[in-house]
This record gives C-alpha cells, sequence and structure tokens, in this order.
C-alpha cells in the first residue's frame, strides 16, 4: 500500500472506488491513512443492479448478458467511476462473497475485480471458499495489489 500511494503522490494521481460486494471497504483502506484526501476522490457502493446503471454507466443488456457478476460489468464500473469522479484511476468490485448467492455458471466465492482507467483496464476473476469476512478481507487486498500493478504500467517511481 505505501508503494502504490508514492507512485500516486509523486505523479499526482487520484483515485476512485465503485465496489458492490466490498461495500465500501476498499474506499475504507485508502480513506484509513492520514492524507488520503491528496489522491483518494470518492467512491460509490453500488450494491444494487440499479445503482450500477445509473450512476455508473452500466449497461443493462451487459449484466442480463453476462451477469452482474462479470467481467465485462466491472470493467464498465471502472470506467463509470473515472468518469463520475473525474479521477485518474478506479478499482471496482462486483461478486457473490458468501455464504449465500451465486448461480450455477457463477457460484459462491466468485468476485470479479478491476483496475484501470477510462481507457484501459486489467481484471482478475477471484474464486474463495472462506467465510464472507475472509473473502471480503481478501478481494480487498487483490484490488490494491492490482491497482498498484495497473499504474506501474503507466508509471516508473
Amino acid at each position: 500500500m505505501d508503494e502504490l500511494i508514492e507512485i500516486m503522490l509523486h505523479n499526482k494521481l487520484s483515485l476512485s472506488t465503485a465496489e458492490s460486494c466490498t461495500g465500501g471497504r476498499i474506499a475504507s483502506r485508502f480513506t484509513a491513512i492520514s492524507g488520503a484526501s491528496k489522491y483518494y476522490f470518492g467512491g460509490l457502493v453500488a450494491y444494487q443492479s440499479e445503482l450500477k446503471t445509473h450512476y455508473l454507466g452500466v449497461d443493462q443488456e451487459l449484466i442480463d448478458k453476462y451477469d452482474v457478476v462479470s467481467e465485462q460489468v466491472v470493467v464498465k464500473m471502472v470506467e463509470g467511476a473515472c468518469k463520475m469522479f473525474n479521477s485518474d484511476y478506479a478499482v471496482a468490485t462486483t461478486g457473490y462473497a458468501g455464504p449465500t448467492g451465486g448461480t450455477e455458471s457463477i457460484p459462491v466465492g466468485t468476485i470479479w475485480i478491476a483496475a484501470g482507467n477510462k481507457d484501459n483496464t486489467l481484471t482478475k476473476c477471484l474464486h474463495f471458499d472462506g467465510s464472507r469476512e475472509d473473502n471480503l478481507n481478501a478481494t480487498v487486498d487483490q484490488c490494491v495489489s492490482l491497482l498498484l500493478h495497473r499504474i506501474k504500467k503507466d508509471y516508473i517511481y
């Protein structure tokens, strides 16, 4: 986390979040650090699909075709957060953290994460079989790591 923040501050980069299953945990992780207002612009907890479509611009047809827990949706969530908050980068999550939820084709423990900007987003599909708490904590860790990896593609510190 320290390296990520150093790169963001050094390059005057901004960040926003669009969270579904993580319910604001990523935003909380960043804002728990003093000085976060220098790079963290804000976030939206879009737990319901209607919020994803209305505020983040996720097309309902994407949700209908691929499911709300999909790579296509999480990419649009990143793009929507960058636009909504006018940030350089965003992180997004959508998933079935458990112990309930899921479908036959997308089981409980499946979580899609994304980190990127309006032009280029990295995604990762996570599969967990732990408790809800463990799954969500691991997801936040993976999001921070993915964001660091994505930003390093653009900036050398």
